[in-house]
């Protein structure tokens, strides 16, 4: 168990690593995909600045055919993306977001992934963009350990939400996502911490 000191000081570096990553100004990513594993790929993403404007918002059209299961999470069907850009299409505009500035994301190894995976049916991929997850910030930002994994509990991006009572549905959809894990990094870096004892 975590002692009461040990707790204050985990939320305290949470919410400093939160401010840290607000005053660089970052853009947030999320993406929709076919599926999970190594042949995924990208067929929704969206891109917001720090203000909440969108920068890119866009279906794309995949190589493979939506599969069934995928559609019944986030209901992008196979005629929605018929008249979608390709990735190679729809990649300049994506790169001109993120190249230069610190990309947050909600489980960000997976975006990251897939945005690797997808590009690399194209042509190789050579980008390096910083980034950094608010899923596991959050996690620590909670504090909840996970005694099987080892490291603090995560949360989906629909729990973090309603922990930090945010008005933003998650709908499964890129702009809501990457709109709510602002939001959520927004509340992570707005909390208001106990004064410290001798120094109210």
């Amino acid at each position: 168990m975590f002692s009461p000191q040990n707790e204050l000081q985990r939320r305290t570096q949470a919410v400093q690593f939160a401010k840290d990553y607000l005053e660089q100004k970052p853009v947030y990513l999320d993406t929709e995909t076919t599926g999970l594993d190594s042949s995924a790929e990208i067929i929704e993403i969206s891109i917001i600045d720090h203000t909440g404007m969108v920068l890119l918002d866009s279906l794309v059209k995949p190589l493979k055919p939506i599969p069934a299961e995928a559609t019944d999470i986030h209901h992008i069907s196979n005629e929605m993306v018929q008249s979608a850009p390709t990735w190679p299409v729809i990649w300049p505009a994506v790169r001109a977001c993120l190249v230069g500035s610190l990309v947050g994301i909600y489980n960000s190894d997976f975006d990251m992934k897939m945005l690797q995976q997808t590009h690399q049916k194209y042509q190789p991929w050579r980008e390096n963009f910083q980034n950094f997850c608010v899923m596991k910030l959050f996690a620590q930002f909670i504090g909840q350990w996970d005694p099987k994994r080892k490291s603090y509990r995560y949360f989906r991006l629909e729990q973090a939400g309603q922990t930090c009572k945010i008005n933003i549905p998650n709908s499964h959809r890129a702009l809501d996502d990457t709109k709510l894990a602002r939001a959520v990094h927004l509340c992570m870096a707005n909390y208001k911490l106990p004064p410290v004892q001798g120094k109210e």
